[in-house]
């Protein structure tokens, strides 16, 4: 299995969340609605989901091994991190305005 695309939309929102992602596995399924989130511990990704009638939010979509869910996360956080990186720069505020 191989992530053939990764495509990141940036929140501007405040709260935990940082972005929403998609992924392509090699250029023929795609998963949509991959959170990027900012937690105690720093940048983690949670899986598409949707909250079931106890409340709980249960996942849609998501790895069966560890190691797939790492190597997606890893992937992921890097494209997610070079974005921000790379981002052009905010114009300062006007201190005039």
């Amino acid at each position: 299995m191989k992530i053939t695309d990764i495509r990141i939309r940036k929140i501007d929102k405040e709260g935990k969340m940082r972005a929403v992602v998609s992924i392509t596995i090699d250029e023929e399924f795609v998963v949509h609605d991959i959170k990027v989130i900012e937690g105690e511990k720093g940048l983690f990704i949670a899986m598409p989901s949707r909250k079931a009638t106890d409340g709980e939010y249960k996942d849609i979509a998501h790895p069966i091994k560890s190691s797939t869910r790492e190597m997606i996360q890893d992937l992921i956080l890097e494209k997610y991190k070079s974005e921000i990186e790379n981002a052009p720069a905010e114009p300062a505020a006007d201190p005039e305005a």
